[in-house]
């Protein structure tokens, strides 16, 4: 059996990415993909990116993606497109998931 993938989503304050983290969990049960997917602030990441396969930031707080990158050395990653994000793509958030993880 294949591995989950383990996503963490990176946001301000958790509410519209709480939202897309639902999406992203229906997504991978209707594909029969198992996901793991947490939306957590940036200021929690420091403590929990570990456990984590790539970090996907939201695009709210894509100022901080140098930041980011800088706390969660070794793990991939990369802001969300902002159309994607608004729109709920989980197709197209999975396709920049897999680019990530086959860098």
């Amino acid at each position: 059996m294949k591995r989950s993938k383990k996503i963490l989503l990176c946001c301000a304050n958790g509410l519209s990415t709480s939202i897309l983290m639902q999406k992203m969990r229906k997504w991978g049960k209707e594909k029969g993909i198992e996901l793991e997917v947490i939306a957590k602030p940036s200021s929690d990441i420091e403590n929990v990116y570990k456990d984590y396969d790539c970090i996907l930031v939201g695009p709210q707080i894509a100022y901080q993606l140098e930041e980011i990158k800088g706390i969660a050395v070794g793990k991939p990653v990369d802001k969300i497109n902002p159309a994607d994000y608004g729109l709920g793509n989980v197709e197209n958030i999975m396709k920049q998931v897999h680019k990530l993880l086959d860098k």
